[in-house]
């Protein structure tokens, strides 16, 4: 029989990669979001407003997986009515999530629901992990937390839960970071950002999708750092990225040029000055093997790619 994964706040740059890589295992992909995705992508799209319960429902009866990937961008200005959207994005579809569980007869067996590596505090010292990490404060920890609690409400007995404690993911395609952060590297304005010791924990979008799927097929549940294994220092995680397109020098910045650069952009210097030192100790500890767990090679495999899908010129 085919298995069935839902794919809630699929439309976008991980929800396609997800979508390929479950198709391409034979199983039938559901992508709940407002709207149809603007690229084409496998499977079946239902419309969900992430709020209300509705026909969506049934898609969830007798499916094996769900994946919640809904909320609103973080790549923003930290307004009241940006900070009010983040928060209600995020807790207001996992709640509709939890209580569409609690109503099917035949709920899936797994749910897995994103979260965040940034839950963890600016770490220089030392890795953070699930079982010895420390907590940051602040509101994009406030938000992870109150998020997996959000997950956590409804009893589910059937349903094991996992929070996708995710680095940011780095693929080629339409609406992911490398959209962004290609064009900033091949202007040579991508130099060591406020001296470059902050730690950078990232991951290939591959070994995102074969985490999903390794953490689908297992048994581990509640909170899961997925991350690459191997994080590295701002300055070298640009060095290689620079090498990677052949650009030879990268202008450095500092805190406070970039913290006036964020607020041009529309966005938070803290995205790019806090240092995340999150490590995969439960994925590794389960047998989970990383494709890419290296920088420097995963990303002139992701640069060959663009150059081979023509987006060598974003």
């Amino acid at each position: 029989m085919t298995q069935r994964l839902v794919v809630a706040g699929g439309s976008g740059f991980l929800g396609r990669a997800v979508a390929r890589h479950f198709t391409a295992l034979g199983w039938e992909v559901v992508i709940l979001s407002r709207s149809r995705p603007a690229v084409p992508t496998p499977g079946r799209w239902v419309a969900w407003d992430a709020l209300r319960q509705g026909e969506w429902v049934r898609e969830l009866d007798g499916a094996a997986a769900l994946l919640n990937l809904a909320g609103r961008t973080v790549n923003c200005r930290y307004s009241a009515a940006n900070m009010l959207e983040i928060y209600t994005s995020r807790l207001n579809s996992t709640r509709a999530l939890g209580r569409a569980l609690v109503s099917v007869d035949r709920p899936p067996r797994a749910w897995l629901n994103s979260s965040t590596a940034t839950i963890y505090r600016d770490a220089r010292d030392r890795p953070q992990d699930e079982r010895t990490g420390e907590l940051g404060t602040g509101f994009s920890v406030d938000v992870a937390r109150r998020w997996e609690a959000a997950l956590m409400e409804e009893a589910l007995p059937h349903t094991r839960r996992v929070a996708l404690r995710t680095a940011m993911v780095y693929g080629v395609g339409a609406g992911g970071i490398m959209e962004t952060t290609d064009r900033v590297v091949r202007l040579g304005a991508a130099g060591a950002m406020a001296g470059g010791g902050q730690m950078v924990s990232w991951l290939h979008e591959r070994d995102f999708c074969r985490a999903a799927q390794f953490l689908i097929e297992g048994s581990l549940e509640g909170p899961v750092n997925v991350t690459a294994p191997q994080p590295l220092p701002n300055a070298a995680f640009l060095r290689a990225y620079r090498d990677a397109w052949g650009v030879p020098f990268g202008v450095p910045s500092t805190a406070a040029l970039i913290g006036l650069g964020a607020a041009v952009m529309g966005s938070e210097a803290e995205l790019l000055l806090k240092s995340r030192w999150v490590v995969p100790t439960r994925l590794l500890d389960a047998g989970f093997t990383f494709e890419h767990p290296a920088w420097p090679q995963a990303i002139r495999d992701l640069v060959a790619q663009a150059r081979r899908e023509g987006h060598a010129g974003h």
